[in-house]
């Protein structure tokens, strides 16, 4: 599998030169299986470069891409209207998440609707499929896919996605408990290959008043990742008022915690 990272930046996108090491896209990740199966977790604003790069890839041919969203607060698929495949008439996407299949589409319709966008969802060239992902695992081509309930408002999905003994999870928007670790979500992890994990927070930032508000913190996140025996920790979903400086020293501080701590960032590719 290749893993990339086209946007990790939470809430909203940010720009200047205090971001441009992490970026300021809004989370948007994809995975290409060792057969070519094209996953894209979310679709932030980071996936607009993402869809430029795979066109650009395609030359023309037929593309069939996987879009699984974890949930459809606006940060997670506000770029989804400038994915240009969305409008190229040999794509075939997929769209899963865990609603209905008439909820996805109401939901991305509507993001499209109105004044808000001078084209219709329904009017884009693009054949779609649109799928609630089960309780169970499911398989797209050679990755299984399984998910964890989060705890964040209105609900949100981790996703772990398998291919051969390398797996990846995408827990980004969750909240962990008063005390303790997560149970549901540390079983779910166990033995993880990578984590990617939500550090919307510092400790110092949360215990200020953002309880509540459905993130996480770094140093949670390494807690979660030596009870389970996680073989590397990416620190994700970065806080729009968090310049480089901070976040390095955010990582800085995880890695003591957890050394196999690195900071998730725009461009990052990883090949396993």
């Amino acid at each position: 599998m290749e893993l990339t990272f086209w946007g990790v930046r939470g809430t909203i996108p940010v720009s200047g030169r205090d971001i441009n090491k992490y970026g300021g896209q809004t989370p948007c990740a994809s995975l290409v299986s060792s057969k070519g199966e094209i996953i894209i977790i979310d679709a932030g604003t980071g996936i607009r470069k993402l869809g430029t790069t795979l066109i650009r890839e395609i030359n023309n041919r037929p593309l069939q891409i996987h879009i699984l969203l974890t949930h459809f607060h606006i940060d997670h698929i506000m770029g989804f209207p400038f994915f240009a495949p969305l409008y190229f008439p040999e794509s075939i996407i997929t769209f899963y998440a865990p609603v209905s299949p008439e909820d996805i589409q109401i939901y991305l319709s509507g993001l499209m609707a109105g004044r808000y966008f001078p084209l219709e969802f329904r009017d884009t060239k693009s054949k779609k499929k649109f799928v609630k992902i089960p309780e169970e695992s499911f398989t797209i081509g050679g990755v299984q896919v399984s998910n964890c309930p989060l705890s964040h408002p209105q609900g949100s999905v981790a996703y772990n996605f398998q291919e051969n003994e390398i797996n990846v999870i995408f827990a980004t928007d969750t909240e962990h408990p008063e005390q303790g670790i997560d149970e549901r979500l540390a079983s779910f992890v166990s033995g993880a290959y990578f984590l990617i994990y939500d550090g919307t927070f510092t400790p110092e930032e949360y215990k200020s008043g953002k309880q509540g508000w459905g993130h996480s913190t770094w140093l949670e996140g390494t807690k979660i990742a030596k009870e389970t025996k996680t073989t590397k920790l990416f620190i994700s979903h970065f806080n729009p008022d968090h310049p480089d400086s901070q976040i390095d020293k955010i990582i800085s501080l995880a890695q003591k915690e957890f050394p196999q701590t690195e900071g998730a960032r725009e461009g990052l590719k990883v090949v396993f």
